[in-house]
């Protein structure tokens, strides 16, 4: 006598059904650890797609080069910041020495609290402290290209004349001139006044949903020269020619160490970074999130496994007449094997399929509270999900399995 796999799953869910509250009890582990293990992932892919599209905006052929290792504007390991500082000389330097090089352009970043003062920008009835400012010579537009969203860059003359102007970002202007119009007004930052010659479009990606860019001010590199003359945080960068980043980084490298007269038995002493170099950086992190997230739903899908074996192993117990029975009428072992493995990966699957919509329904109420997380369910980790919930049936569901395939037919219709 043999059963259809249909008719299985019909006894597995009818079985399920019948003791519902045991059931629902013991796959509840298996919802936990599969929701835990498919919400984070869905987090994390959301996030890891805003911070690439964050990097992806500082252009794939650009090599930054910085005192600290990491994107612009971090201060890196407590031994690097020991180095000499990156001296804005350098470029025109390099240049000379790596005819690879399409242009350079030299930033300067302006810590948010100088001389133990928060940085603020004002206007009449507006003022903002969630501000940062950076100086830049005016090739660092055409290194790292953004939309203006209105007016326009600063210009090279004036650059070099150390104007008051600045371009600011979106969410600035925003806050400082709510009626918009911002081009060609002015504003004070930090006590001094600037004129302002355009705003940038609302940058792309970023950490949470939060670019640093759209509170950005950047002037020129002059003008933060002679406002700042305290600060030294340069970042040169250098943009290649497409398809020669590779070789133009290393005779980049090459050329620093020569300027900076590093000993050829010594390690460098500045930092050389790409776009996906930092995004690699990155996704390392967010694997070691990913792999204790995975260690934590383990737990929950190790409860929910016992579980399950300990179901199944009641299930045998109530079952053993009418295990006899389909012995006594001509089921093989493996038949009886099939039946209750796959009854086991029912419940399982069930318990997954349950984490998985709990996980979707959790990710979009997430993405809704709280719009700066970004949020996206991948459909591998739905796949994914879903294996793990059936492999965790069939693995803790074979001891059953195997118990009851090995009754004694005589033995298994004699019991009451």
């Amino acid at each position: 006598m043999n059963i259809s796999p249909r008719e299985i799953v019909t006894q597995a869910v009818d079985a399920l059904w019948l003791n519902r509250f045991r059931s629902a009890l013991t796959i509840l582990g298996i919802v936990i650890g599969i929701t835990t293990v498919v919400t984070v992932a869905s987090l994390l892919t959301g996030l890891r797609a805003g911070i690439v599209t964050f990097f992806e905006e500082f252009g794939p052929d650009n090599i930054f080069v910085n005192r600290v290792s990491g994107n612009p504007g971090t201060q890196g390991l407590p031994k690097e910041r020991k180095r000499r500082p990156i001296r804005p000389e350098y470029a025109p330097q390099v240049e000379a020495l790596v005819p690879s090089l399409v242009r350079t352009s030299v930033t300067l970043y302006i810590p948010q609290f100088v001389a133990g003062r928060l940085i603020k920008a004002r206007v009449p009835g507006f003022e903002s402290d969630n501000v940062s400012i950076i100086g830049t010579t005016a090739s660092g537009f055409l290194v790292a290209p953004k939309e203006l969203r209105e007016g326009r860059v600063f210009t090279p003359d004036e650059a070099a004349r150390a104007e008051k102007v600045a371009v600011i970002g979106k969410s600035l202007a925003d806050s400082l001139f709510p009626g918009g119009n911002v081009a060609g007004r002015f504003f004070t930052l930090d006590g001094a006044e600037y004129r302002i010659v355009g705003v940038f479009e609302g940058a792309k990606g970023g950490f949470f949903g939060e670019n640093p860019a759209d509170s950005q001010v950047t002037i020129p590199l002059h003008t933060a020269e002679l406002r700042y003359p305290g600060s030294n945080e340069y970042i040169i960068t250098f943009q290649a020619q497409p398809g020669r980043r590779d070789e133009t980084m290393d005779e980049v490298r090459a050329a620093l160490r020569i300027i900076r007269k590093v000993p050829r038995t010594d390690e460098d002493d500045f930092a050389l970074t790409t776009a996906d170099q930092i995004i690699a950086q990155i996704d390392s992190i967010l694997r070691i999130l990913l792999l204790v997230s995975i260690a934590i739903s383990g737990l929950g899908l190790l409860v929910g496994g016992i579980g399950v074996m300990n179901i199944m192993l009641v299930s045998v117990t109530e079952r053993t007449k009418e295990i006899g029975i389909r012995k006594a009428v001509g089921a093989r072992r493996g038949d009886i094997v099939l039946q209750f493995l796959i009854e086991a990966v029912t419940l399982t699957g069930i318990g997954g399929a349950i984490g998985i919509v709990v996980s979707i329904v959790m990710t979009l109420l997430i993405g809704a509270l709280v719009p700066s997380l970004p949020s996206s369910v991948p459909a591998s980790a739905v796949g994914a999900g879903l294996a793990v919930s059936m492999g965790v049936g069939i693995f803790f569901g074979v001891l059953p399995a195997v118990k009851a395939a090995r009754l004694d037919p005589v033995e298994a219709l004699r019991y009451e």
